[in-house]
């Protein structure tokens, strides 16, 4: 189980990052395809902005006990507890490999 504070830490960048997104959205394509004026503002401007609205500073998290390491984005949750959830037949299509 991971440390109840990182798992409050990495919600709060989650919701950072869902407030900022449409902004760092219009920001980019500014950058992307503007005057070079325009392309200088909008990036001084997106560096003003916090460091958790960017999604890269998300850590993807096991979504039953917080664990870091190990992630299956597929259905959320740590090799480990993955492979304790299909042995209990918790994972709906999941089955053990047999050859």
């Amino acid at each position: 189980m991971a440390k109840k504070s990182k798992i409050v830490a990495n919600d709060r960048r989650r919701a950072v990052v869902a407030r900022y997104a449409d902004r760092r959205a219009e920001l980019k394509e500014l950058i992307r395809v503007g005057t070079p004026e325009e392309q200088a503002a909008a990036a001084r401007e997106l560096a003003r902005q916090p460091r958790d609205a960017s999604p890269t500073r998300v850590r993807n998290r096991d979504s039953v006990d917080g664990r870091p390491r190990g992630h299956l984005t597929r259905f959320g949750l740590s090799r480990i507890r993955f492979r304790e959830m299909a042995h209990w037949g918790e994972l709906p299509g999941v089955t053990k490999a047999s050859w």
